[in-house]
C-alpha cells in the first residue's frame, strides 16, 4: 500500500497553483448551460485540517496558501480561489482548513453536473466518502483512477474536466500519466485534461514533455511555478500543470498571475515560472 498522505502537504505552493488552475477551468465550463463531468483520479481525503498533526509537522501551508491569505496586493484573478479557501474556513479570519481538489471542483458544479472521485488509500478513502456522502452529484470509488478513467471516457454528457495528480511515489507513474493522457485523449479528444506534476527530478519531466510533444495530442499548455532552483538534493523545488484543451482565457490569466505567484511564494533567489505552449491547437 502506498504511504503518501496529502495531509502533510495540504495548502503548499503546489496546491496553490493546482487549485487556482482547477477553479479557473471549472468556472469556464459553467459558462455554458450544458452539463459536464469532473473526474479526479487521485482524490485524496478531500478536506484537511491545517491544525492537525500531519500539517503541523511540515507546515508547508505557511509558505503556500497562508502567503495569499494575508496578501494585501492579491491579483484580481486569484481572488475567487482565495475566497473559496475563506469559505472552507467558514468565512473566519483564521486559516485552519484547506480543501482538496474535489472540494474546489464541487463548489462550481451545478445541479446537473457530476463528479466521479477515485482514491485507493485505505485511510483517505473513508474520509473522502464521509466528506461527500450528502452530495448526490458525487460518486466515490475505492479503485485505481487510471483504470477508472478508461472506463468512464467518453462521458455521455460530452463535456469533461479530468484531473490527474498522482503522488509520483511510484516512479512508474511518470510513464503511466503519459499513457493515461494519450488513451484519455483518444477516447475523448474534446475533454480538458489537467496533469499535475512535481519537479523533483527534472529529467523525468523532460521525458514526459518529450513524449507528449511526439504524441497525437493537440493544444497542450504547460504552466510551472518554481519556488527555488532545481537541485540534486531531496525535495520538490517546483510544480506544474500540463493542460490539454485549456480554456482559451487561461493562458492570459496565467501570464498575469504567475509572476506575482513566483515572487510571493519564493523560497530563494531562484524562484521563477514558466508558461509555454508545448503543442499548438
Amino acid at each position: 500500500m502506498l504511504s503518501y498522505r496529502h495531509a502533510y502537504h495540504a495548502g503548499n505552493h503546489a496546491d496553490v497553483l493546482k487549485h487556482f488552475v482547477l477553479t479557473e477551468c471549472v468556472e469556464y465550463y459553467t459558462r455554458k448551460d450544458k452539463p459536464f463531468v469532473y473526474l479526479d483520479t487521485h482524490a485524496g481525503a478531500g478536506f484537511y485540517s491545517l491544525q492537525g498533526d500531519s500539517a503541523q509537522k511540515t507546515q508547508e501551508y505557511v509558505d503556500g496558501i497562508e502567503r495569499l491569505w494575508s496578501a494585501d496586493d492579491l491579483p484580481e484573478a486569484l481572488q475567487p480561489y482565495v475566497d473559496l479557501v475563506r469559505e472552507a474556513n467558514r468565512g473566519k479570519n483564521q486559516l485552519k482548513y484547506y480543501p482538496g481538489s474535489p472540494w474546489f471542483a464541487m463548489q462550481g458544479l451545478r445541479r446537473n453536473d457530476k463528479a466521479r472521485l477515485y482514491e485507493l488509500h485505505s485511510s483517505d478513502y473513508p474520509r473522502l466518502v464521509e466528506n461527500f456522502k450528502q452530495d448526490r452529484r458525487v460518486t466515490v470509488e475505492n479503485s485505481d483512477g487510471f483504470k477508472g478513467l478508461n472506463a468512464q471516457l467518453p462521458v455521455v454528457q460530452k463535456r469533461a474536466i479530468v484531473l490527474i495528480d498522482p503522488s509520483y511515489e511510484i516512479k512508474a507513474d511518470y510513464d503511466v500519466v503519459v499513457k493515461a493522457l494519450k488513451e484519455g485523449y483518444k477516447r475523448m479528444p474534446g475533454a480538458t485534461f489537467l496533469l499535475w506534476y512535481p519537479v523533483v527530478e527534472r529529467g523525468r519531466m523532460n521525458a514526459v514533455e518529450k513524449a507528449l510533444k511526439e504524441s497525437d495530442i493537440r493544444d497542450v499548455l504547460l504552466a510551472e511555478l518554481a519556488v527555488e532552483p532545481d537541485t540534486g538534493a531531496r525535495g520538490m523545488t517546483a510544480s506544474g500543470m500540463i493542460l490539454i484543451n485549456p480554456p482559451w482565457t487561461l493562458k492570459t490569466t496565467l501570464q498575469e498571475t504567475l509572476p506575482w505567484l513566483a515572487e510571493r511564494l519564493s523560497q530563494s533567489d531562484g524562484a521563477n515560472y514558466r508558461l509555454e505552449q508545448l503543442v499548438a491547437e
